[in-house]
C-alpha cells in the first residue's frame, strides 16, 4: 500500500510518537509511507524516521488559525497527495485533520481515516466550538473512518454527528509497556533533583507532558506552593518541550519556591523518571486519553490526573490513582501533598496501578489493529465502487489481497 500521514506539528508528544510508531510498523511490512507535518517539528525527532519513511514539510500547514495560510496549506498538500496517488490517508490532530481529509477529498483520495487523539471543541468558550464544531463536520463527511483513542472520544464524537457509530473504531495509544514496568532510577538522580550526592531522596513529583497551554504547567507551578507548604523538601520534575517553555520558565522564576522545581526539557528514558518519582500527575483540561497517564501506570506509581474525557476507562478514583476536576489545578496540588504525607495509601494506589491491566495499550496491538482498520476501509471502498469503474475496483482488490498477506 501507499499511505500518507499528516500532523499540524512534529514534535516530541503523545500523538506523535503514536503515528511515528504506526508509521514505522507500516513500512516494517513493506507499505511505502509518507509522513506530512507543518511548520512546527523536532529536527531531531523527523531526522530519527527520515531513512526508513519519506518525510515532508509544509511549512503554510501551522497550528493557529490562519485563513490565507491554510489556504495554501490545501493547495499544497492538494498537490502533494494527488502527486502520490495514495491508497490511504490517514490524518491526525486537529488543523491537518481538517486541511488534511479535505484535500485529500479533493484528490479523489477513497479511503480518508482520521485519527482522533482530541477534539478542538472540548472545553474552549461558544464562539470557537462552533467554528471547530462546523469545521469537523463538515470534513466528517469525507471520512471513511475515525480512529479514536478511547471510548469516550468515540463517543463524544458520535453525539455530535461526527462519523456513524460503525465508522468509529477505539484503539489505544501504544507503548512497550515491558520498558515502563521494569524500570530502574536514572543514573546520578540527585544531579537531576539538585541534591547533593549521597543525600536521601527528597519526596518527587514528575509531571510528563509537553509544553503547551492545554498542559497547564503554570499554573501548576504556581498552586505548587501549597505541597511545598506542607512537605519543604519536595521536589518537582517537569520533564517536556514544546512553545511554551519561556512561559514555564518565567512561572519559575517568579515564583518563591523556585529552588523546590527542576525543568529538565524532553528527556529520552521517560521511564526511568518515573521510576524516581513519589507521584506522578497530569493537569491537562484538554486531551484524548493520554498514553502518559498508561505510563505512570505502567511504571506502577500513584498518580493525580485531570478528569478527562476517557480516563475514567482506566484510571479509577482511590483505586489506581487520584482523579480530580479538569477546571481545578488547586485541587490537584492538594491531593499530591495528601498522597506524600500518606504513605500507606500512596503505596496502595502504586500497587494497583501496576496491576492495571494495560494489554490494549502493547505497541504491537496499535499496529496490528490500524492495519485491520485500514482492510476495513479498502473492503469498503471496494464495495462501493460503480460496476463500471473496474480500474478503481482491481486497485482497491489488489491493496485488500496485500493486506491479507496473500
Amino acid at each position: 500500500m501507499k499511505i500518507v500521514h499528516v500532523l499540524t506539528r512534529l514534535l516530541r508528544a503523545g500523538s506523535e510518537e503514536n503515528t511515528l510508531a504506526c508509521c514505522l510498523a507500516q513500512a516494517r511490512h513493506g507499505h511505502e509511507v509518507l509522513l506530512v507535518h507543518g511548520q512546527e517539528y523536532d529536527a531531531g525527532l523527523r531526522a530519527s524516521v527520515a531513512g526508513a519513511i519519506r518525510v515532508v514539510t509544509l511549512e503554510k500547514l501551522i497550528n493557529s488559525i490562519s485563513p490565507s495560510g491554510d489556504i495554501s496549506a490545501f493547495g499544497q498538500l492538494t498537490r502533494l497527495i494527488r502527486d502520490w496517488q495514495p491508497d490511504i490517508v490517514h490524518t491526525h490532530q486537529s488543523k491537518a485533520g481538517i486541511v488534511g481529509r479535505l484535500a485529500a477529498k479533493e484528490a479523489n483520495v477513497r479511503c480518508i481515516v482520521h485519527g482522533v487523539h482530541i477534539l478542538p471543541f472540548v472545553h474552549v468558550g461558544n464562539a470557537q466550538r462552533l467554528m471547530f464544531l462546523a469545521a469537523e463536520r463538515l470534513a466528517a463527511k469525507v471520512t471513511r473512518a475515525f480512529i479514536d483513542v478511547s471510548q469516550a472520544m468515540r463517543d463524544i464524537c458520535i453525539a455530535n454527528h461526527l462519523g456513524s457509530p460503525d465508522q468509529h473504531h477505539v484503539v489505544h495509544s501504544g507503548f512497550d509497556l515491558t520498558r515502563f514496568a521494569n524500570a530502574q532510577w536514572p543514573q546520578e538522580p540527585h544531579l537531576l533533583l539538585g541534591t547533593a550526592a549521597g543525600e536521601p531522596k527528597p519526596p518527587v513529583i514528575l509531571m510528563l507532558a509537553a509544553l503547551e497551554p492545554r498542559k497547564r504547567h503554570v499554573e501548576f507551578i504556581e498552586a505548587f506552593g501549597q505541597v511545598v507548604d506542607r512537605i519543604p523538601n519536595v521536589r518537582l520534575i517537569l520533564a517536556g518541550e514544546g512553545p511554551t517553555r519561556s512561559a514555564v520558565e518565567a512561572a519559575i522564576e517568579r515564583s518563591p519556591f523556585a529552588n523546590n522545581v527542576r525543568m529538565i526539557g524532553y528527556h529520552c528514558e521517560p521511564e526511568r523518571l518515573i521510576s524516581l518519582a513519589d507521584v506522578c500527575v497530569l493537569t491537562s483540561m484538554r486531551e484524548g486519553l493520554p498514553r502518559v497517564v498508561m505510563q505512570y501506570l505502567a511504571g506502577g506509581r500513584a498518580s493525580v490526573v485531570s478528569h478527562l474525557p476517557g480516563v475514567e476507562e482506566v484510571v479509577k478514583h482511590g483505586v489506581n490513582g487520584i482523579v480530580t476536576p479538569a477546571e481545578d489545578v488547586g485541587a490537584a496540588a492538594a491531593a499530591i501533598a495528601d498522597l506524600l504525607q500518606n504513605e500507606r495509601y500512596r503505596a496502595q494506589l502504586a500497587a494497583s496501578a501496576k496491576f492495571t491491566d494495560l494489554s490494549s495499550w502493547g505497541m504491537d496491538a496499535m499496529c496490528d489493529r490500524v492495519e485491520l482498520i485500514y482492510q476495513s476501509v479498502l473492503e469498503s471502498a471496494l464495495s462501493a465502487a460503480r460496476p463500471n469503474d473496474p480500474r478503481i475496483r482491481d486497485s482497491l482488490a489488489k491493496q485488500i489481497v496485500g493486506l491479507h498477506g496473500f
